[in-house]
């Protein structure tokens, strides 16, 4: 089934009228205000710390770092771009691996004693970035995301998949080559990974980072352990059991820190492995397993979030205040993810209207901001509608259904959208992420990732020329 670029739907009233016509609830303000008093710019309080505005930047993976796990001058620019875009809570900015084995890819940031210096002075870019553009960085607040990545490690060789897991999972398996129990993590290897992250979130601490985010998201290990429900020993089973490594590292990181305060990425719901049917239309693939899935329905492909909002109250109860908000996983259902009109090169097309896909999430999150009103929630899945984020983020922020707006792949393109925004600034659609996906692509071949379609900068490398002629090798 075709569905309109949101590019078609020239004014807000198009956006509005396709929204009724398809019976997609997502909420709009007509005007975008700016200045001081848009519902955007207002400040929110979190640990005692008053966050300046409504916009966050979420934690992305660059493919661009050293062998060693340190920054490039590539990542340094995106940070800096971080700092530019005037959003005032810097969500992770980076998922970096808290030991070799957990990183997604073998450029990935690693967080070592060696690489302390390199990774704070990111920080320091930072910072230094946003206090240029303005006035002040008093109200900034920046954390680091902590990670390992699971059965989605390649730690050495791009193309090599060295999974780390905790259960098995029949389609899981089969994509990344998992054949026998190998791959699982013993409980006494957990105790040693949970002792890693409290390293790592000391170092952080070091480093001047404000937060750490204990990643929980996207089928990397901190989530499949929560749908462990099948896995024998004392971090499966029980929904206790599941949430066992959290708390660990949570009070881990207590004891060892001084003042260091705790975040969790978070995929409030997720739905069963999908895959290219006939057509390439994404289909759940044959061989889902529903039990292993966190905040899905009995058939794996529906939202249920009695289990997330239960762990939600455990989070609460053990000191975090905030949660960064997504669904699903880009490798497995990337449709409820981060919605999008074209897919990545290893992806589907989408089996829905991606705004279906974002007024899910909507409504997921402001679920969850209803029955926890004083927890904080970043929403996410905001990137995909395009000309019209700012109009459905003030209108989200406005009526309390989620407290900050989280920018991903927007901000690759258009890093000043925020500023842009609160400014009253002339909306540069020539900038405005469209969803092309060879922010993905790139990195799932082994390129770094980048915006080459829209950002002047990636659009003169020659890793441009590279991509394109592997899209048409593909299409060939």
């Amino acid at each position: 089934m075709a569905y309109p670029r949101i590019a078609s739907l020239k004014t807000h009233d198009d956006f509005l009228a396709h929204l009724r016509e398809n019976h997609i609830e997502i909420p709009s303000d007509a005007e975008v205000q700016s200045g001081d008093d848009s519902p955007l710019a207002q400040s929110f309080d979190v640990h005692n710390f008053r966050v300046g505005n409504r916009w966050s930047i979420l934690p992305m993976e660059g493919w661009d770092g050293t062998t060693d796990g340190a920054p490039t001058d590539l990542t340094r620019r995106r940070w800096r771009n971080f700092g530019l875009s005037g959003a005032k809570l810097i969500w992770g900015g980076e998922a970096v691996a808290v030991r070799h084995d957990g990183r997604a890819n073998p450029n990935q940031l690693l967080l070592t004693e060696e690489n302390l210096s390199a990774i704070a002075s990111l920080r320091e870019d930072l910072i230094d970035e946003h206090e240029s553009h303005f006035s002040t960085s008093d109200d900034l607040l920046i954390g680091l995301q902590l990670t390992h990545s699971g059965r989605f490690s390649r730690p050495n060789v791009k193309s090599i998949t060295e999974p780390r897991t905790v259960q098995r999972n029949e389609v899981l398996d089969r994509r990344v080559k998992i054949t026998d129990d190998s791959a699982i993590f013993t409980d006494d290897e957990l105790q040693t990974l949970i002792d890693d992250f409290i390293a790592a979130a000391v170092r952080a601490e070091k480093a001047g980072f404000q937060f750490v985010d204990v990643k929980h998201c996207h089928g990397y290990l901190g989530h499949e352990i929560l749908a462990g429900r099948e896995r024998p020993g004392k971090f499966g089973g029980s929904f206790e059991n599941r949430t066992r490594f959290l708390r660990d590292i949570v009070s881990g990181i207590d004891a060892a820190t001084n003042n260091m305060q705790v975040g969790v990425r978070l995929s409030l719901f997720d739905f069963l492995p999908y895959h290219p049917g006939p057509d390439r239309t994404g289909e759940p693939e044959p061989g889902g397993e529903p039990n292993k899935v966190f905040g899905g329905g009995d058939d794996g492909l529906t939202v249920e979030m009695s289990e997330t909002s239960k762990l939600i109250d455990v989070m609460h109860e053990i000191g975090i205040r905030m949660i960064c908000t997504t669904a699903g996983s880009p490798y497995t259902n990337p449709h409820i993810q981060r919605p999008a009109f074209f897919p990545p090169s290893d992806g589907y097309l989408p089996p829905e209207d991606p705004l279906v896909g974002v007024a899910r999430q909507i409504a997921a999150v402001a679920e969850m901001k209803q029955k926890h009103p004083e927890m904080v929630f970043i929403g996410s899945g905001y990137t995909y509608l395009q000309d019209y984020l700012p109009n459905v983020g003030q209108a989200v922020v406005k009526s309390g259904m989620a407290d900050s707006i989280g920018l991903g792949r927007m901000v690759l393109s258009y890093p000043d959208l925020p500023a842009d925004v609160t400014a009253g600034t002339v909306w540069q659609r020539k900038k405005v992420c469209r969803t092309f996906s060879d922010c993905t692509t790139a990195p799932r071949n082994g390129i770094i990732s980048g915006c080459y379609p829209l950002d002047p900068f990636y659009k003169k490398r020659d890793e441009r020329k590279q991509l394109n002629d592997l899209k048409k090798a593909m299409q060939a």
